[in-house]
């Protein structure tokens, strides 16, 4: 009889050593490896893992300054704390044997936010590079490895101060044509920085500093549209602040011991029960939750001494044994804040009542999208969906887009041309509305935003949405672009968690093509266009796209495939960003058309 070559013997068991199952499977350890365009992507969980371990020293109070430099165009990191450093002759140990670290000890570490004794292996294993030097009273130790193997370890005398450095290079094996973004670095730091008040971290020598802590992380979220305060409370064990906006939706930054949990956990949903227990104590009203945090923007920090994660990337809290007592201090908190500025307070109630007005008004038209939404398809006239869509819960559907183009012309090439996959088209009927100084009720008012909305899934909540990319297709010219703007402003102005999560993109297409008789360049900006009449010659022959109407569907499919260029709608790098949508697309007419006299330029060879 032949042997199975899938027959399943002793020789099918392996053992891995530690530093070749942290690179055989990756996921375990940082999550998602990405290339660097998301925030969660894995190199940010590798700096992450770096920069706890210094955050730790600050949290023991040892040192209040860490220094991190960081080459982009190399991708190069290191960070410097002027802590305790690691105990030398475990310098090795601590950074290349799984479960070993000093976190086991509360003596030494109270609240930590590593426990497990794996982060900085990871980090080891997954570099071509890293280095790791500690610095103790004189004497120093340091050590080189690449992907997790020692290459060599030295020791001697210095006159540094105590410390740690760490630093490495990603592997380019594990994350191929990866690159660090600038705003989701700056991000992390800053997020550091709100829940450690007092800690200067100097980014390439520029400084990241909170004084008020998560007071300026909601001020800062909140960009100005804040109807109150914010409100603030600070514990050693236990620090909140909260605001509401206009904006539909909830949204909270949530920590534990200096850790920002992405996904929330136990004390999440404390603070949320709290949060509305207070409220209702205080204005003697029964409030659905709902109703009460409908706008909210709030930030939750809590210091706990055996904190339990769910993943090695501590994005979400367990510890189901501190809920109850949490709510009822977040309840106390609340209430008592509420009535040390009732100003302030009666604008919160205020807001709650407007959304329960508003909730009221439109009971029978969420009745009936409810109705809807329980079928199986979503029936648009103008939506050309796709068979597979994002299920976040799931882990599926990422790769999955909708186009939002002008018109049916429009509308038919990307529908010719499209993955009928993975890609959906909705079709605009011209110019939408402009959304910047209306109430929300806007959306169930005006038919083609309602049903862009019910579209991408998002009537209830913003969490729904059915597409990982939704993708502004308009054209090149001045009207593409107002239209473009009209929808940046109303995703904006009602639905901003979507730019938030990364999930509103433009979608780059070639303004030119050029071609002669045995070659086409498809050209996206003038400098590709020159670059192209030199390879074609003298019988070059130039077409100016103005519409994607004029794009054939085949010519199309090539631009929406697997070089597809996409523009990420990125916000964070503006941090008024709804004071510069308000002067561009509110009523201000008088100081913007100033605005434009005093800085119009006039082209001359356009004439």
């Amino acid at each position: 009889m032949p042997k199975n070559p899938a027959e399943y013997t002793a020789d099918s068991i392996k053992t891995l050593d530690p530093m070749e199952h942290i690179r055989l499977r990756t996921g375990m350890y940082i999550g998602r490896k990405g290339d660097g365009a998301q925030y969660e992507d894995g190199i940010y969980i590798l700096l992450k893992e770096v920069l706890d371990n210094a955050i730790d020293e600050f949290i023991m109070g040892y040192g209040k300054r860490i220094v991190v430099k960081l080459d982009y165009a190399t991708g190069e990191v290191s960070v410097r704390d002027y802590g305790r450093g690691i105990p030398l002759e475990k310098v090795v140990a601590c950074v290349s044997e799984m479960n070993t670290g000093g976190k086991y000890n509360d003596d030494v570490f109270q609240f930590s936010v590593g426990m497990n004794g794996v982060g900085t292996k990871a980090v080891n294993a997954l570099s071509e590079r890293f280095t790791v030097r500690s610095t103790r009273e004189g004497r120093f130790v340091e050590a080189t490895f690449a992907k997790g193997k020692l290459l060599e370890r030295k020791e001697g005398e210095t006159k540094e101060r105590n410390g740690t450095f760490m630093g490495f290079l990603p592997d380019v094996e594990i994350f191929p044509k990866f690159a660090f973004r600038a705003e989701h670095v700056a991000r992390r730091l800053k997020m550091y920085a709100y829940l450690n008040a007092g800690l200067t971290i100097e980014l390439n020598g520029e400084p990241v500093r909170s004084e008020n802590g998560l007071m300026d992380l909601i001020g800062a979220e909140a960009d100005g549209g804040q109807l109150y305060g914010p409100f603030h409370f600070r514990s050693k064990m236990l620090e909140v602040a909260f605001t509401h906006t206009n904006h539909m939706g909830e949204e909270y930054y949530s920590f534990v011991n200096g850790q920002y949990t992405n996904d929330g956990g136990t004390h999440l949903t404390a603070f949320k029960e709290g949060f509305l227990r207070g409220v209702q104590e205080f204005s003697k009203k029964r409030y659905d939750g709902d109703v009460a945090r409908d706008g909210i923007i709030a930030a939750v920090a809590i210091r706990l001494k055996d904190p339990v994660f769910e993943s090695q990337t501590k994005n979400k809290l367990g510890n189901p044994e501190i809920r109850a007592g949490l709510v009822a201090e977040i309840k106390k908190v609340v209430e008592d804040e509420l009535h040390r500025h009732p100003e302030d307070a009666q604008r919160l109630l205020d807001k709650i009542d407007e959304t329960a007005k508003l909730r009221a008004a439109s009971k029978d038209l969420q009745k009936t999208i409810r109705e809807r939404a329980k079928q199986s398809a979503v029936r648009v006239e103008e939506l050309i969906d796709c068979k597979r869509h994002l299920d976040k819960a799931k882990g599926k559907g990422e790769d999955t887009m909708i186009f939002l183009v002008e018109g049916k012309s429009a509308g038919g090439t990307v529908g010719t041309a499209r993955d009928t996959q993975t890609q959906a088209v909705f079709k605009l009927r011209g110019k939408p509305l402009n959304v910047c100084d209306l109430r929300r009720d806007a959306i169930y008012k005006n038919k083609e935003f309602y049903d862009l909305v019910k579209s991408l899934g998002i009537e209830q909540s913003p969490d729904n949405l059915r597409y990982g990319k939704v993708i502004l297709a308009t054209d090149a010219d001045v009207d593409g672009l107002h239209i473009r703007n009209l929808l940046i402003t109303f995703f904006l102005r009602f639905f901003d968690h979507i730019i938030k999560d990364g999930r509103l993109f433009i979608l780059e297409t070639p303004l030119f093509r050029v071609r002669n008789a045995k070659q086409s360049f498809y050209c996206y900006d003038d400098a590709e266009r020159e670059a192209a009449i030199k390879a074609c010659g003298a019988k070059a022959e130039i077409t100016r796209f103005k519409g994607l109407g004029e794009i054939n569907a085949k010519e199309f499919k090539d631009f929406i495939g697997e070089g597809i260029r996409l523009t990420p709608v990125d916000v964070h790098s503006d941090t008024r960003v709804w004071d510069t949508v308000q002067f561009l697309m509110g009523a201000n007419t008088p100081e913007r058309r100033r605005y434009i006299f005093d800085n119009l330029f006039v082209d001359n060879t356009d004439f």
